[in-house]
């Protein structure tokens, strides 16, 4: 059975976006992203309509700009060959390699690419998706970007989801300020 991961960053305050969705009170640490790689290795992303169109509008183009930084290519490169699951009620087509369209019953489709085959499945921002996978079990595992910001309102990461009881697996510090938490669902 595969694993689905969320990934996200979240404010000191508990949000994964800030007002209007910003996001830009992210720090970017090339520590957290060679930890990160090394707590999972995802072949499909999942998203909502709006991460998904926040990343399509924006990791393509990296990958093809020599002045990018390498790790940032080399992220690029990763997010392209990935499979990206998306879920939308309105968005009509996809334009970004591996990218497949949903408009059906998300619970369902996630139930069988949880049965299928393949590596782990991993979640970044896509906050409504979270919340309903988290209220029907499908969650596995929350990595977890603490990023020491206050953001003051937005986006809280576990709005609407019912419970949750999650086991330490890991946590790591970084010059920058931030701590890598690992968490398994109970």
């Amino acid at each position: 059975m595969r694993k689905i991961i969320v990934f996200n960053s979240v404010s000191i305050d508990g949000y994964y976006a800030g007002q209007n969705g910003a996001i830009d009170w992210f720090i970017h640490d090339p520590e957290v992203d060679q930890a990160s790689h090394e707590l999972m290795n995802p072949d499909t992303i999942l998203f909502g309509r709006l991460t998904y169109q926040m990343f399509e509008s924006y990791w393509p183009e990296v990958a093809k700009n020599p002045n990018a930084p390498e790790g940032a290519r080399k992220m690029a490169d990763e997010l392209n060959q990935m499979t990206k699951m998306v879920f939308s009620t309105s968005l009509t087509d996809t334009s970004w390699e591996n990218s497949k369209l949903f408009h059906g019953n998300l619970l369902e489709e996630v139930r069988a690419l949880k049965e299928g085959s393949g590596s782990d499945i991993t979640i970044f921002g896509s906050g409504t998706i979270v919340q309903q996978l988290a209220n029907e079990g499908l969650i596995d595992e929350y990595l977890l970007v603490l990023t020491p910001v206050v953001v003051g309102g937005g986006k809280p990461l576990f709005k609407d989801i019912n419970r949750g009881n999650f086991e330490l697996l890991e946590t790591r510090s970084f010059k920058s300020g931030i701590v890598l938490l690992h968490y398994k669902v109970k």
